[in-house]
């Protein structure tokens, strides 16, 4: 659907942005992974009823789908990028302590864009409006404060304050090309 285009697109734009400005600052960094990831993240929401990713937790579903099409290296950037994935105390202190540069601008930048780059609070607001019941207020503490330790790591290496982040429009050039070569 449009809707989630406009997420996908923005997510990557985002997550191209900080990648180039982390690789900008000497850090290595997997930028086409970065980009690839960040544009097919959500690929299992929209995948028909009767794929077999559709029965996996969110993320998982669209590693397993990407995977599936040959794209193995997606994986991790991808499986670990939803907010729920901050709720999880166990898997979330085995993320933080292995993840590699990659997963974390892939997870931040979904936590920066929703159909357009807005700020963590106004990002944490909506999924509070359309999620009410999802986590308890303790809850919601545990996951913004470990999505702003995320949005200080990707920062800090992009040498930016979080206000700073942009967007790399790259994304309608690379989709109208594909499009040509179908």
């Amino acid at each position: 659907p449009p809707w989630q285009v406009r997420h996908a697109r923005a997510v990557a734009e985002v997550a191209g942005w900080l990648a180039a400005r982390i690789e900008g600052n000497g850090i290595a960094v997997d930028r086409r992974l970065v980009e690839s990831a960040a544009l097919l993240h959500d690929a299992d929401k929209s995948l028909p009823p009767d794929d077999p990713a559709r029965g996996l937790p969110h993320g998982e579903g669209s590693a397993a789908w990407l995977e599936r099409r040959g794209h193995p290296e997606l994986r991790r950037a991808v499986t670990h990028h939803p907010v729920t994935r901050l709720a999880d105390g166990e898997a979330y202190r085995r993320w933080a302590a292995f993840a590699s540069r990659e997963e974390r601008i892939v997870a931040y930048a979904d936590k920066r864009a929703s159909q357009r780059l807005e700020s963590m609070d106004a990002r944490f607001a909506g999924w509070a409006r359309r999620h009410p019941d999802k986590w308890s207020a303790e809850e919601r503490r545990t996951v913004r404060s470990r999505a702003d330790r995320l949005e200080a790591d990707v920062c800090r290496a992009a040498a930016v304050r979080p206000e700073e982040v942009r967007r790399l429009k790259w994304t309608g050039t690379a989709l109208h090309a594909a499009g040509a070569r179908r």
